[in-house]
């Protein structure tokens, strides 16, 4: 017997919040348009669409988009905890080599694996936490 656990996109408001919110945050990061679309798993022809979410306009009804916007926005809480007076570090940790990553970016990790690429880097901040 096959059980279907699908997680349900959020609702139209939620994905509006979503979209806010990790707009802010690659705004706070400093990320080149092409960095955002990489993180977004999206393709130079959806660019049109990180100007919908920065003006507001609610994230595309995808599982894929809505799970990379959880762990990007993961990834940043975790940062915060591990380096919670050095804001410096915060905003330029994605786009650093980092040794953990065979010296690439956490940007290019995502590049080359996609969505278990930010999975690893949010293992990898979540385990640096101890949780």
């Amino acid at each position: 017997m096959k059980i279907d656990v699908a997680v349900p996109v959020p609702d139209k408001e939620k994905r509006a919040v979503l979209a806010a919110a990790v707009s802010k945050l690659f705004d706070k990061w400093g990320l080149s348009s092409a960095d955002r679309l990489a993180l977004l798993g999206l393709s130079e022809e959806n660019r049109a669409a990180l100007h919908r979410y920065a003006r507001g306009e609610a994230l595309a009804a995808n599982r894929d988009l809505t799970d990379r916007v959880g762990h990007l926005l993961g990834i940043h809480k975790s940062l915060k905890l591990l380096y919670p007076k050095n804001d410096e570090i915060v905003s330029r940790w994605m786009s650093s080599p980092n040794v953990k990553f065979g010296g690439q970016t956490p940007i290019n990790v995502v590049r080359r694996f996609g969505l278990p690429g930010l999975v690893m880097i949010r293992g990898t901040l979540d385990a640096m936490r101890g949780t």
